[in-house]
């Protein structure tokens, strides 16, 4: 395994001392290395402690009732599953499927059309969405600025009890940062730790032939934009990138997202439309739709049997990663530090 080590500065409360403590971001073997510049945001235990209590903590909220994880549940890839597209305050609908979170370090660009360009601003989309969270950051900042609990948490892991929106990002980030699944089933056959069954290796052949130049391994992502062939929505009539650049050639392109945990992550695609992997795969071969910014690896037809389809669900289904799913490090936080804006 190899690791990128990261030395951050601790302060110590109780004793007014700071000492040095260091964080080991751990790269998988074999992986790239990540995007994410860890120098202008050195992590440590603290902070990313703080920015799993702002993930699960409702005060980010215009109503104080809806979290980042209202929308990314562990248990289901931080996705969601009971809806196709995220729910906000006062019962409002958003207007895309929520993202699965995970192995954020190496990716550049963020939303469905990659309308943030950095991890540490990422949160203030669904902040300042006003059928999201609702909520203004200078008001985020204000609440938090009125917990003792807060103030005590920021000075532990900024060595500055004068909450920031700055610290704020930063601390989420941090906690994002950790959401590495790299111990799926594929990923011990990839280490020599087990092997494939006859149906998933046939179904990892069909992938790496039909599949994998958009969801490129290790990652299984390209993390790029593509048009993949979807009928526009008539309800949503959402046309993709091409909103954020205003390029024609990014019209109905969206960001690839990533294989890893697909058998928890449904509903699928941007919109949330299908349900089942079979949906999924029957879109490929049956239902796409021919434009001038279809993705070129689409423009040939694909074609597989009954048999094959259940190949390939079969080797998806290796990508779970329960130790991921199931992390105690990564769920609700034993105590929201802000349970009352007064303590």
């Amino acid at each position: 395994m190899r690791k990128v080590i990261i030395i951050a500065l601790i302060l110590c409360l109780t004793s007014g001392y700071a000492f040095i403590k260091s964080y080991e971001f751990t790269v998988p073997e074999n992986w790239p290395k990540p995007v994410y510049n860890f120098n202008k945001n050195p992590p440590n235990f603290t902070a990313i402690e703080l920015g799993r209590n702002l993930f699960y903590d409702p005060i980010l909220s215009k109503d104080n009732t809806i979290s980042c994880a209202s929308c990314h549940l562990q248990y289901t890839a931080f996705t969601h599953v009971d809806h196709a597209l995220s729910h906000g305050i006062n019962d409002r609908i958003g207007t895309r499927n929520a993202p699965a979170l995970m192995n954020l370090a190496w990716q550049r660009q963020f939303m469905w059309d990659g309308a943030i360009n950095h991890l540490d601003v990422q949160a203030l989309a669904p902040i300042n969405h006003p059928d999201e969270m609702g909520e203004s950051f200078d008001s985020v900042v204000f609440k938090l600025q009125k917990s003792k609990y807060y103030k005590k948490w920021f000075l532990l892991a900024f060595n500055d009890s004068n909450i920031s929106g700055e610290h704020t990002l930063k601390a989420i980030s941090q906690f994002m940062l950790t959401l590495v699944s790299s111990n799926s089933k594929y990923d011990s056959v990839k280490r020599h730790q087990s092997k494939f069954t006859a149906q998933e290796k046939r179904g990892y052949q069909l992938f790496k032939i039909n599949c994998s130049s958009c969801h490129t391994e290790p990652l299984f992502s390209s993390y790029q934009f593509e048009n993949n062939g979807l009928p526009i929505s008539n309800e949503l009539k959402d046309s993709g990138r091409i909103r954020i650049t205003h390029y024609l050639q990014d019209a109905f392109k969206f960001k690839v997202p990533s294989l890893r945990n697909i058998e928890f992550s449904y509903p699928y695609m941007h919109d949330g439309r299908f349900k089942k992997l079979s949906e999924v795969l029957n879109h490929y071969t049956q239902g796409i739709q021919s434009s001038e910014t279809l993705a070129a690896q689409l423009r040939k037809p694909m074609a597989f049997s009954a048999n094959e389809k259940v190949d390939i669900i079969a080797f998806l289904l290796t990508l779970t990663d329960k130790t991921f799913l199931f992390n105690p490090k990564f769920g609700y936080p034993k105590k929201i530090f802000n349970t009352s804006p007064n303590k």
